[in-house]
Order: C-alpha cells, then structure tokens, then sequence
C-alpha cells in the first residue's frame, strides 16, 4: 500500500496522461475518481493541491486545473444572498437539523441542476481537470455521495477527481474513515 505522500507525487502523472483527460474511466465510463487520505492529513493534501494549481498556472500542461472548494462555494452563496447572520440565528433558534434543510434548499442540492452543478459546468473550460475539495468542511451538509451522483448526471466533459478525508473502497465512502455515507459505485480509486 502506498504511502499519502506517495499518493501524492502520483497524482500529476495520472492527470497529466491525455487518455486520461479524454474522460473515460475503466469499462468507458465517464470520469469520476476518488482520491481517499486519512483526514488528519488534510493540512498536507491542501498545501499540495495550493502548489499543483500554481504549477499548472505558471506552467501550462495542455489542461487547467480547476479546484473547487464546495464549503467555500456554499458560504459564498450563503453571503452573496446576505444570509449569513440568519444562518446563525436559525442554527440558535431552531437547531442544527432547521439548519441543514434550509441550507439545502438554498442550494437546491436536491435537484439536478444543484447550486454545485450549475457552479462547477458555469466555471470550467473544456480541457479541464476537475479537483472537488472541501467535503470534510462541509459535514453535515452536504454529503458526498449527494455531490457526485447529482453532479454524475450532469457534466461529462471533463474527469472529476473527489478529494476525500476518509476511505473509499470503490463502493463505499467513509468519511473521517468514521461515517460511513451511502455505496457511491461510480467513481474510481485515482491512485491505486
């Protein structure tokens, strides 16, 4: 078994194979991979994605690397709406629970054409590599498996790598290797 940093050196060689970013995945399925890490690592894995995506920009490999933090992205919506302080007063008010379904609603993570989907297809040029991050930042309101299988449907043009504090064994996800979300079977390991 490799090592994270290991895991680590491979991820630029895997991205940087055209057949790769041709996205088919094994049995030509469309793109989707994940790349699992112990999530006391997380500090590690941010500093390295932070240094490929300054790599990519000041030296152009024949794709961009598009990162998308879906925290990040969900606070901003949350304060472009100027819903942050009501946000805080619901979660006082009515609870962590009230908080995750309005939460949800305002993303419409239920819905194919989701706040994350909409984001991702307005924000990414063809001939791109798509890193999602942040998934361990945003428990308990989104769930991953919700993330990629809304998102699965929808865009097909570029591979989409999941980077996960957790285990993924190619059919299950465990967050924080502690909560074990839905069997999510259409993503690839990234390194193997």
């Amino acid at each position: 078994m490799k090592t994270l940093d290991e895991k680590l050196r491979k991820i630029e060689e895997v991205i940087s194979d055209e057949d790769f970013r041709k996205n088919k995945g094994l049995s030509n399925e469309v793109g989707y991979y994940v790349f699992d890490y112990p999530a006391e690592e997380e500090l590690k894995v941010r500093k390295y994605l932070e240094n490929l995506k300054k790599k990519n920009r000041e030296k152009p490999q024949g794709y961009e690397l598009k990162i998308y933090d879906v925290y990040d992205i969900m606070i901003d919506l949350i304060e472009d709406e100027g819903l942050l302080e009501d946000c805080i007063e619901m979660e006082k008010n009515e609870g962590l629970d009230y908080l995750i379904a309005a939460v949800n609603d305002i993303l419409r993570i239920d819905y194919n054409n989701n706040y994350f989907n909409t984001y991702i297809e307005e924000n990414t040029p063809d001939n791109s590599v798509v890193f999602i991050t942040g998934v361990g930042k945003i428990f308990p309101f989104v769930r991953s498996h919700g993330i990629l299988n809304k998102l699965h449907l929808v865009f097909d043009r570029s591979p989409v790598v999941l980077f996960y504090p957790g285990k993924y064994d190619g059919q299950s996800l465990i967050l924080f290797s502690e909560f074990k979300d839905e069997n999510y079977y259409r993503a690839f390991p990234l390194i193997i």
